[in-house]
């Protein structure tokens, strides 16, 4: 089977060239830009196609008549394609797990003291030319809500209890070896201080945190999502940060990618925003691209 990696980008490049051995299955490389009309022309004759966080619509892929597996470079792959669709058209989608646990943690730590101390807020004013301590909040000794405690989950839990934290947790399934506090999510958002989304997206967990659940959110509280754009009612969040019950929301990932100029959210000085980069670290991607190329060799004759 002939596999493409449809969107290489001139990080990723490099260290594609590094993993992939000579005793690989050859797998071309597109660094190019494209739309997704294009779709039909870049990968014909290709029965697997590397996704970078492409867009893939049902009805393009219908187009691409050689196309059997899509290997997405993340977990997300619900995020950028109908993953059901697709395999009624005979397309599987194969997701690739815990590459990237350590890096995502550490972004998620990063927005969290970003948020907390509006560094963000403060550099935009600096730079246009304004000197205008804010007082940001402290936060040892302050409570942490971690909803979704798998890997990523269970990283931040670390990091931040070594931080001075107290960290709770809610999970949709129980854990015996939890090492946090398991709590109701009602719980949770009245007591954290911060609330960390680490779920998967699907149809249960889109539109996870609606307005309801904002509105028990502890007053004041500061939420950061590295997980997925879909699990947060965005008009809802909008409106809590602008009436102050959400003081600060982090964000690495949106409803669509990438966030656009104009959108409200970039617009209010109470987010701090980055570019869905919370896996974006060299030995991640190493790991990442290592794990893609296995599944290539997996489902080559």
């Amino acid at each position: 089977m002939k596999a493409i990696f449809i969107d290489c980008n001139q990080q990723l490049a490099p260290i594609f060239q590094q993993v992939h051995r000579p005793d690989d299955p050859p797998i071309a490389v597109n660094t190019a830009p494209f739309a997704a009309q294009d779709l039909p022309r870049l990968l014909d004759g290709y029965a697997i196609c590397l996704d970078d966080h492409s867009y893939m619509p049902t009805e393009v892929v219908a187009q691409c008549a050689a196309l059997k597996h899509i290997v997405f470079l993340g977990t997300g792959a619900a995020s950028h394609m109908d993953v059901a669709a697709l395999a009624r058209r005979g397309v599987a989608v194969h997701t690739i797990k815990g590459y990237g646990d350590a890096a995502v943690a550490e972004h998620t730590i990063a927005l969290m003291w970003a948020a907390a101390r509006d560094v963000a807020h403060m550099d935009r004013a600096v730079r246009a030319g304004t000197w205008q301590p804010l007082e940001g909040v402290q936060l040892t000794g302050k409570t942490l809500g971690i909803i979704g405690l798998g890997g990523i989950g269970r990283e931040v839990a670390r990091i931040a209890a070594g931080m001075g934290m107290q960290v709770l947790a809610w999970n949709r399934t129980r854990s015996a070896d939890s090492p946090v506090p398991l709590v109701e999510l009602d719980v949770l958002l009245a007591n954290a201080d911060v609330v960390s989304l680490h779920l998967a997206l699907n149809d249960e967990t889109r539109g996870f945190l609606d307005a309801a659940r904002i509105a028990r959110m502890k007053a004041g509280a500061i939420l950061v999502n590295t997980a997925r754009g879909a699990l947060v009612d965005e008009a809802a969040l909008m409106q809590a940060l602008q009436g102050g019950h959400v003081r600060h929301a982090a964000l690495d990932v949106f409803h669509a990618e990438p966030l656009r100029s104009d959108h409200p959210l970039a617009g209010m000085a109470n987010v701090t925003l980055s570019a869905h980069a919370a896996f974006r670290t060299p030995e991640a991607s190493m790991t990442l691209l290592r794990r893609a190329i296995d599944i290539v060799r997996t489902i080559s004759p």
